[in-house]
């Protein structure tokens, strides 16, 4: 979150159910299992992500109990070779079926005899890791820094249709602040201390990315890292809340304004302002870093890329959008706002049909090259080039607020109905219809992509190797 120096953990709510069913087989014995992990490395934070799961059979252990459990390691240098081949951190986890929460004695013995063989055998930057899974599915982790010595996994994250922490989230309530006493009385103390530990990432702050900012900011978010290319213009003030005519005729910079105005609220949030595209290295670092992603964007290849972020560093990920069709003279056909909750390993904005291959290459050419994306639109090879559309402040905000309120159920789930059944939402206020959409199958190409970590070439983009 907003600590320095600080060690993450991230896993899927599937990779956790897997995990659990084999290290909880019922006999109350201890069980184990591996894992590969890419990961994410920056001055301010450490993450690994698991990226594919190995368990050791029970039948092959040497000796199981309900205090050891003791397994032969050959049978897996085939993927201790893997994790060195692809620069990937090895995770160890076994089962404390007596729901004792801590490293035993037993325990650090073990986890320094294969922890130090990996440091020499298979060496990664991050270290590799060990962590114990209580009955409860708490899980409890820890890296090898070398020298015998360990150093604390301050937060392991679960994220499914809810996002689970497992960490002491009533962290820091003692610097308790009245201007979030309105929304610790609807969401409890607990859920104020997660938001202000909280560093998110919001991918354009135009007109639905205003919005989100402020809403966010309100809540009292611990950070917000802030990513637009773009400066404020005066066709922008209609529809981008805390933007003004002087902001229009200096060109300033969007993320530039949001930070000036999150600094004069005054209620603590930190911001990280970058005036670019989201396919530059310094973007990608910044959003890996974060503890949840918005994208407020409608280009095709930017929600591929977010939606890219999310799968190979384990974040969940909302994307708004917006369509209002218009004839220009006052004739309003169509007013739709969408809201999609996408989860690492579940489906993608590709395989529900909200943007598609053709676009994001078409998307990603106008960007890299105007002149020939200009010259191939003319002669027809590409069809339905993105164009201006009417955006409407009030349209906006409707669909912002969705989002923000889709978030804080995920951290905080306050519904009857379960969360799986609002991954995808749509909203047509012509029609006053909210449909609940059925997700669908997982992605077949990101799926594949869980936890990978900083993978050479970078989100296996090119643009970025």
């Amino acid at each position: 979150m907003t600590q320095d120096s600080d060690i993450i953990l991230r896993l899927t709510a599937a990779q956790h159910e897997q995990l659990r069913r084999h290290l909880f087989p019922g006999d109350g014995k201890e069980s184990v299992s591996l894992a590969l992990c890419g990961t994410h490395r920056t001055a301010r934070r450490t993450v690994f992500c698991v990226h594919q799961i190995a368990p050791v059979a029970d039948d092959v252990c040497i000796e199981r109990s309900p205090e050891t459990v003791i397994w032969p390691m050959e049978p897996y240098v085939p993927l201790f070779a893997e994790a060195a081949r692809k620069n990937l951190a090895v995770l160890k986890i076994h089962s404390h079926p007596s729901s004792y929460p801590k490293f035993s004695r037993l325990d650090d013995k073990a986890d320094r005899a294969l922890l130090g063989s990996l440091a020499k055998l298979a060496p990664v930057a991050s270290g590799h890791a060990s962590a114990i899974m209580l009955p409860d599915g708490a899980i409890i982790a820890r890296v090898f820094t070398g020298e015998n010595q360990f150093t604390k996994i301050a937060r392991v994250t679960v994220v499914g249709d809810e996002v689970v922490s497992y960490e002491d989230t009533l962290k820091g309530l003692e610097l308790y602040d009245e201007a979030f006493l309105r929304t610790q009385q609807a969401f409890g103390a607990g859920t104020i201390s997660v938001l202000k530990n909280m560093r998110i990432g919001i991918v354009g702050c135009s007109g639905t990315g205003s919005w989100v900012v402020e809403m966010l900011t309100r809540l009292g978010v611990g950070e917000l890292v802030l990513v637009d290319p773009d400066v404020v213009e005066r066709k922008n003030l209609n529809r981008i809340i805390n933007s003004t005519a002087a902001d229009a005729k200096m060109k300033r910079p969007k993320v530039r304004i949001f930070a000036r105005s999150i600094r004069r609220v005054g209620i603590g949030t930190k911001t990280t302002p970058l005036h670019t595209d989201i396919l530059q290295r310094q973007v990608v670092d910044a959003l890996a870093d974060c503890d949840f992603l918005f994208g407020c964007v409608d280009s095709a290849d930017g929600r591929d890329a977010l939606n890219r972020i999310a799968t190979f560093y384990t974040i969940p990920y909302l994307d708004v959008g917006v369509q209002l069709k218009a004839d220009g003279k006052g004739n309003v056909s169509q007013v739709v706002a969408a809201v999609h909750y996408l989860i690492p390993g579940g489906s993608s904005l590709l395989s529900r049909r909200v943007i598609t291959p053709e676009q994001v290459r078409a998307e990603s050419l106008r960007r890299r090259s105007p002149e020939q994306y200009e010259a191939l639109r003319k002669e027809g090879y590409i069809h339905g080039a993105a164009v201006d559309s009417p955006a409407v402040i009030s349209i906006n905000g409707f669909a912002a607020s969705h989002a923000v309120n889709e978030m804080l159920a995920r951290i905080h789930p306050f519904r009857r109905d379960a969360n799986s059944e609002f991954r995808h939402q749509t909203f047509s206020l012509t029609d006053g219809a909210w449909l609940r959409i059925v997700d669908g199958p997982a992605c077949p190409y990101l799926s594949k992509r869980i936890g990978r970590g900083d993978a050479r070439p970078l989100l296996d983009n090119a643009e970025l190797a």
